[in-house]
């Protein structure tokens, strides 16, 4: 059977590559793995990838470019006050644990984890990707009226720490409450920054 090269089928192995890697795990997943879930054969898989990390660079491509689609759009929708859009992406987290009985791992936090000297291009997407949910939580902040001190950079990298932080251990324990009070430690915090701003 000749292979298919349509994007249509690159499409249905990364989102199989994708769906597998968060489930399983990069070093767990094998092109077989891939292959099989995604019912393409070998010859369309390495026309587009032709190693598995290159299959890895076009998850992580994916979830680069797709953040706004896939992550904020569906959390944010509804959502006008700024502070309110930050803890609304966070209960999306939330609710992705409830939904695995807190099997649920970040993807990009897991697999940064788990790939401990990634090749310079998987280092570098990891980063994109860290850094592209990181820029739209300070356009939130930015929005926020916090005090004119506030580092508001350096917020959103702590929001993201105890995001990764809470689903971790959530995931560890098996038991949401581990996620709820590290949020609501950070409601907390925010809610004195904003008094700071109002007073």
């Amino acid at each position: 059977m000749a292979p298919s090269t349509t994007p249509d089928t690159r499409r249905r192995i990364l989102l199989t590559a994708m769906e597998l890697f968060a489930a399983k795990g990069y070093g767990s997943t094998s092109v077989s793995d891939i292959l099989s879930r995604s019912q393409a054969n070998s010859g369309s898989l390495y026309h587009f990838f032709p190693g598995k990390q290159d299959v890895l660079i076009g998850v992580l491509e994916m979830y680069r470019d797709g953040i706004q689609e896939m992550l904020l759009d569906p959390a944010w929708r509804g959502v006008e006050d700024p502070v309110e859009r930050v803890f609304a992406l966070l209960a999306a987290y939330r609710g992705m644990l409830l939904e695995s009985e807190c099997l649920y791992g970040c993807p990009i936090g897991s697999l940064a984890l788990e790939i401990h000297e990634p090749d310079p291009p998987v280092r570098e997407l990891l980063a994109q990707n860290f850094t592209n949910w990181t820029t739209a939580i300070q356009g939130c902040l930015n929005e926020a009226g916090l005090p004119g001190g506030v580092d508001r950079k350096g917020l959103a990298e702590f929001i993201l720490t105890t995001m990764e932080g809470a689903v971790m251990q959530a995931r560890t324990h098996r038991e949401i409450g581990y996620f709820d009070r590290s949020i609501e430690q950070l409601r907390q915090h925010m809610a004195l920054l904003t008094q700071r701003a109002l007073a």
